[in-house]
């Protein structure tokens, strides 16, 4: 049985609004990608929540999920995620459905090998990472979408598991995949699937969601583990990638290169670029750290200016930050598990406004104006998004194993998942 730690400090309204300017991809009770419905990581819902309430009246339900640090997306009524299970004598990534109400399991797929080069035993207590699925998978129409370790690309039923076609990326595309394999999530945009990894110029492609077929390809960056974003910068909609030679922005339909920004890599890179108007945030760990470019446009195009860079500082390892009015708050810190802080950052200057210790290698998300963080321990923290210091709302143990997984929000409640086990927490429960 889990003993809660509770900190209640006040009972609290969230109200969220619509985010002005973002496309309406799908109704406001889905979290249907990694990083969120919009790609910023913002919850689109309205809510109020009862922190007058035990963690265990909140907690909607809870099982066990076997090895990896694969996120939950939440869709249509079904929580997705990835394990590790052994499915004839063989490790293997698996594919999870779980109903979203009740944590019951609908329906699994077996997926690539379980084998990766650096890894270690994610379910030790120390930090030596894990040989689980560090993907997470993305839904739309009915569909859910998987890219495994090895840059196998599946396409299920959402509702049955049922195969509807799969593309075999590291083979037919040449990919060079790097250390610890894939950790990108696929982006749904529209018709298109986006990702990276292929070889010598094909390392940018976009697949038709419906049929898999190849829209179009391009490029030769190399890989990282960076989830690509969508996003709106001088009235253009834009992927934008970070790869290995920095950062990649290309158009939707073509995949032709709008503008480049050049950007450290070492070892491993992450953390999903972060877009506030026409500032683009980028951050790694491994001695890199952060930098923020304006992204200029005249009659001949789109050209990227430094704003500012911190060499090894202001460091995401792969916990993406949120932004919200110019201000972005992440945790931040290179291996400093357990230890690493929230904090708030002016995205214009990379002043640090506030930095509160104790998070670790975990993850945030933000809904309305509250910050919802999952700590590497496993605790969620609920702290209001104010530039002008740290206010702690709530916080509760939840967890147990490790969690450097994202937290997703949805129909009011937090999805959770860490090395051993996942949650659902209701935020909308009445007394």
């Amino acid at each position: 049985m889990i003993c809660f730690g509770l900190k209640i400090t006040a009972v609290v309204l969230i109200y969220l609004a619509a985010i002005i300017g973002m496309p309406s991809v799908l109704s406001a009770d889905n979290w249907p990608q990694y990083n969120g419905p919009v790609s910023n990581r913002v919850s689109t819902e309205s809510i109020v929540v009862p922190f007058t309430e035990a963690p265990a009246r909140i907690e909607q339900w809870k099982i066990d999920t076997s090895t990896g640090f694969s996120s939950f997306v939440v869709a249509d009524g079904i929580a997705f995620t990835l394990i590790r299970r052994k499915i004839l004598e063989e490790d293997r990534e698996v594919c999870l459905a779980i109903n979203a109400d009740t944590g019951q399991e609908l329906w699994s797929q077996p997926l690539a090998l379980s084998k990766y080069n650096g890894g270690g035993d994610a379910g030790a207590p120390d930090n030596r990472g894990g040989d689980g699925p560090r993907s997470t998978p993305s839904f739309s129409d009915g569909k859910a979408y998987v890219l495994d370790a090895q840059l196998g690309l599946h396409c299920f039923d959402a509702g049955n598991g049922r195969p509807i076609w799969y593309n075999d990326v590291a083979n037919e595309y040449q990919s060079r995949l790097v250390r610890w394999q894939n950790a990108a999530s696929p982006l749904v945009e529209g018709d298109a699937i986006y990702l990276a990894g292929g070889g010598k110029g094909q390392s940018l492609l976009a697949f038709h969601k419906e049929t898999g077929e190849l829209l179009w390809k391009g490029q030769s960056d190399e890989m990282t583990h960076v989830t690509p974003i969508a996003a709106t910068i001088h009235g253009v909609r834009q992927i934008i990638y970070l790869m290995q030679s920095g950062l990649v922005a290309v158009t939707p339909q073509t995949g032709k290169v709008i503008w480049r920004q050049e950007f450290p890599f070492s070892t491993s890179t992450a953390a999903s670029p972060v877009v506030y108007k026409d500032i683009v945030y980028c951050s790694a760990g491994y001695g890199v750290g952060a930098g923020a470019y304006q992204i200029n446009k005249d009659d001949n195009g789109f050209e990227s200016e430094e704003l500012w860079r911190k060499p090894n500082k202001l460091v995401n390892h792969w916990s993406t930050p949120v932004c919200k009015h110019g201000f972005l708050y992440g945790i931040y810190g290179f291996k400093k598990y357990g230890k690493a802080p929230l904090q708030c950052v002016d995205i214009t200057t990379g002043e640090v406004q506030w930095s509160t210790k104790g998070f670790g290698a975990g993850n945030c998300i933000l809904v309305g104006n509250v910050i919802v963080a999952l700590s590497d321990r496993g605790e969620i923290v609920l702290v209001e998004a104010r530039p002008d210091k740290y206010a702690e709302i709530y916080k509760a143990d939840i967890l147990e194993g490790k969690c450097w997984s994202s937290p997703s929000f949805s129909g009011g409640r937090v999805y959770v998942r860490s090395t051993l086990q996942g949650a659902c927490l209701n935020l909308m429960r009445r007394p």
